[in-house]
């Protein structure tokens, strides 16, 4: 029989996403990353890409979408879904080019969320909890959500 002295509990906030199809355990943001470089490097050249388009446009260096697609020698499919990146708002882009808070979506999910209004991408991008399943501690506040919890337990039983 085991009693609560036998069995020590190690709780680890963190928060289970997929990315290009995988899953990917992100850690806590207030964990500190050693090297600073936790973006993904594509999502960061796909974010310089569309803000590099979307000048184009702006300053008329190509009139259409289907210009740059001609020039860049991509879809204008590709192009047109990669432009909404130019048009996240400030909040999310600060955290994802300064701060290289990694994001909880694949970049085509990216894309798509730029077409939400401002308020609600910061929720979407960076996977606050809907409902606060899997978490503890938060009782329903979002701000106060760290995202699941991984429990591991060193008694065989409990794993």
């Amino acid at each position: 029989m085991t009693t609560a002295s036998d069995t020590i509990r190690v709780v680890i906030p963190l928060t289970i996403r997929k990315r290009n199809g995988r899953p990917k355990i992100l850690p806590p943001e207030d964990a500190g990353m050693a090297d600073g470089r936790s973006q993904d490097p594509h999502v960061l050249r796909a974010i310089a890409r569309a803000w590099s388009w979307r000048r184009k446009l702006e300053s008329g260096a190509a009139t259409t979408i289907q210009d740059i697609a001609a020039a860049e020698k991509l879809s204008d499919r590709f192009v047109g879904r990669m432009m909404r990146l130019a048009y996240l708002s400030p909040e999310v882009l600060e955290r994802l080019v300064i701060k290289r808070v990694p994001p909880a979506l694949s970049l085509s999910d990216l894309a798509a969320v730029a077409e939400r209004p401002w308020a609600e991408q910061m929720d979407a991008v960076f996977g606050q909890c809907e409902g606060c399943e899997g978490c503890e501690g938060c009782e329903g506040n979002d701000a106060l959500c760290q995202g699941p919890l991984l429990i591991l337990a060193s008694h065989p039983a409990q794993r």
